[in-house]
């Protein structure tokens, strides 16, 4: 017998379980869930809370976390009884395998497979290989500054940006805190801003002490994208993906009209593609 009251306490496993159709049978959700998933059903909690009697009056038979930020909380669920699948991924990989996690436990393969499949497709359509590629800065968190998450990263690859501070083997938040000062140093040409839970001050961005001296606060190349749209890591990050492969390939697009035609040609002759 499969899951029928199953709370999810991310907004992406919520998101997950209504597109595998599954929807019905998640009877609580965080307070950052798809707002259609939010509807008619208990809020108990946000990202970082939990309103712990109140997922343990609704007797689920399935509770889903993600990340060591829920640890304690998947901990004292576990404590009083419930049943936790505590999902933690941090790159596109793990985003699919999650997807497939989700779907054979709630009873849902068949549907899996076909989400995780339509969402490898849409991401190797926003593939692009040509050059330039532009120096990004993706910035999840204002204060102390935190660049992006693992899946960030490979998204700013994927859709043909280069990551100024790639750092695949970071996990936590405080492991990517950057200084104001590296940012200026690797003078990013473009950057995404994405602070979880709070809208983005872009004027604020450029007004950061040396910042004003950055090629993409120069030249107006900075942009916020929605965190429900790229920082929870399931396939509803497509929209952010888009959106930042659009920016990317419309800088690329413009230098490369204004490049002189010599610059688009390497020493060996060649004549790149962008």
């Amino acid at each position: 017998m499969f899951p029928e009251r199953i709370v999810c306490l991310s907004a992406e496993s919520a998101d997950i379980c209504d597109r595998l159709g599954a929807g019905d049978r998640v009877v609580a959700v965080s307070a950052f869930a798809p707002r259609s998933m939010r509807a008619g059903r208990a809020i108990v909690g946000g990202f970082s809370t939990l309103k712990r009697d109140d997922v343990l009056s609704i007797d689920p038979d399935l509770v889903i976390t993600f990340s060591d930020v829920q640890a304690q909380m998947a901990a004292d669920l576990i404590r009083n009884h419930c049943t936790v699948l505590a999902t933690n991924q941090r790159s596109l990989d793990g985003i699919v395998r999650t997807i497939l996690l989700i779907g054979r436990v709630i009873g849902c393969s068949f549907e899996a497979e076909k989400l995780a499949s339509d969402f490898e497709c849409q991401l190797e359509k926003l593939r692009r290989d040509e050059l330039p590629r532009p120096r990004v800065y993706f910035e999840e968190w204002d204060e102390p500054l935190i660049s992006g998450i693992g899946w960030v990263s490979e998204v700013i690859d994927l859709v043909g940006g280069e990551d100024i501070f790639a750092r695949p083997e970071a996990k936590a938040s405080r492991d990517r805190a950057v200084e104001g000062t590296a940012v200026c140093r690797a003078d990013p040409q473009i950057i995404f801003v994405s602070w979880c839970g709070k809208p983005a001050d872009l004027g604020k961005i450029a007004g950061r002490p040396g910042w004003p001296a950055i090629s993409a606060v120069r030249n107006k190349e900075v942009y916020s994208i929605e965190s429900a749209d790229i920082l929870q890591p399931g396939p509803g990050i497509l929209p952010g993906i888009q959106r930042m492969a659009g920016i990317i390939e419309r800088w690329r697009r413009q230098g490369v009209r204004l490049a002189p035609r010599s610059a688009l040609r390497p020493a060996n002759g060649e004549r790149h593609v962008g």
